[in-house]
C-alpha cells in the first residue's frame, strides 16, 4: 500500500508525458523497423540507403540521451517551452500526410518537440549532439537533390582513374565521365561518385570525436573531418578504378561483388577502419605531446 501511495503522485505528475512517449513509440517503431530492414537487406530505395550510417548512429544517440546525459536531464527543471507544442504539432502533421519524405522528417522534429515540451531550451543544449546524429541519420531527399551537381566530381574520378590505369599499363581512354577499358565503356554514374561513402565517413568521424571527448577540440575536429573526406575520395577513386578493370575484362561476377555485393560492404568497412585507426593515432600523438609538454614545464619550473 505504501508503494502504491508513493507511485501514484509520480504517475499523476508524469502520466501525460508517459502517454505521449508511448503514443510516439507506437508511431515510429514500425518506421524504424522499416529503415533498419531496408538498410541491412539493401531493400530500401537508393537515396535512403545513403543514410545506412544511422544503423550505429541511432543507438549511439539513444545511449547519449538515456545513458550518459540521463542524470543531467533529471536535474533540469520541468519547464515547458511553447515551441515544444509547435514542433510536436508540426511533426504529427507531417506524419499523417503519409508522404514518405514528410513522415521521415517528422521523426527528428517530434523528438525535438518532446524535449522542448518536457524541459525547454536547456534540454536542447544538453542533447544537441544526439539530435544532430538523429537529423543526419534520418532518410531524406538530399542525395537525390544534389545528384545533378555531382558531374565535376564524376569527371574528376574518371580522370584520376584513367591516370592510374595508364600507370598500370591498362589500355584505357577517358571521355568525360566514361572510361573505356579495352574499348568497353564504364560510366562513373552519379551514385558512383562516392557521396554515400563520404556521408558515412563524416558521420562516423563525428561519432569518434564525441566518443573520445574531442568534439570541442577545434583542431582535432578539422583534422579528422578533413582526413575523412580525403580518405573517402581516395578510396572511391581506387574502387572505381578496380570496377573499371573488372568490367573492361569481362569479370562480371567480381564486378557485381564489389559494386553491390559483400565486397563493396567489406571495402567500406576497410575505409572506416582507416578513419578509426587515424583517430587512434591522433589520440596517441596527443597523449605524447601532452607528456612532453608536462616534462618541459617541470624542467622549466626546476
Amino acid at each position: 500500500m505504501q508503494t502504491t501511495s508513493k507511485l501514484s503522485p509520480f504517475l499523476e505528475r508524469n502520466l501525460g508525458n508517459t502517454l505521449i512517449i508511448a503514443f510516439l513509440a507506437v508511431l515510429y517503431v514500425p518506421l524504424l523497423f522499416f529503415w533498419y530492414d531496408g538498410w541491412l537487406n539493401k531493400s530500401i530505395n537508393i537515396e535512403h540507403e545513403y543514410f545506412s550510417h544511422a544503423i550505429i548512429g541511432f543507438p549511439y544517440a539513444a545511449y547519449l540521451i538515456f545513458g550518459r546525459n540521463n542524470q543531467k536531464w533529471q536535474k533540469l527543471p520541468h519547464k515547458m517551452h511553447p515551441l515544444g507544442g509547435f514542433f510536436l504539432a508540426l511533426g504529427l502533421a507531417f506524419y499523417i500526410t503519409g508522404t514518405r519524405e514528410l513522415v521521415s522528417l517528422s521523426f527528428p522534429i517530434v523528438i525535438t518537440g518532446i524535449m522542448l515540451w518536457l524541459k525547454g531550451i536547456p534540454a536542447l543544449k544538453l542533447n544537441w549532439f544526439p539530435l544532430v546524429l538523429i537529423f543526419l541519420g534520418t532518410p531524406n531527399a538530399i542525395p537525390y537533390l544534389i545528384t545533378p551537381y555531382t558531374l565535376p566530381l564524376q569527371q574528376f574520378i574518371a580522370a584520376v582513374a584513367w591516370f592510374l590505369l595508364q600507370l598500370l599499363g591498362v589500355d584505357t581512354q577517358v571521355d568525360g565521365i566514361y572510361l573505356y577499358v579495352n574499348n568497353i565503356p564504364v560510366e562513373v554514374a552519379p551514385y558512383c561518385a562516392g557521396l554515400k561513402m563520404l556521408f558515412t565517413s563524416l558521420y562516423v568521424s563525428l561519432l569518434l570525436l564525441d566518443w573520445t571527448n574531442n568534439l570541442k577540440n577545434r583542431r582535432r575536429v578539422i583534422t579528422l573531418l578533413t582526413s575523412a573526406v580525403a580518405i573517402s575520395v581516395v578510396a572511391n577513386i581506387i574502387r572505381n578504378t578496380i570496377l573499371a578493370v573488372f568490367h573492361g575484362n569481362g569479370m562480371d561476377h567480381a564486378f557485381d561483388i564489389l559494386h553491390e555485393g559483400w565486397g563493396g560492404d567489406l571495402y567500406s568497412v576497410g575505409m572506416l577502419g582507416t578513419i578509426v585507426g587515424l583517430n587512434w593515432l591522433l589520440d596517441r600523438f596527443s597523449e605524447k605531446s601532452t607528456i612532453v609538454s608536462e616534462i618541459a614545464d617541470d624542467n622549466l619550473a626546476e
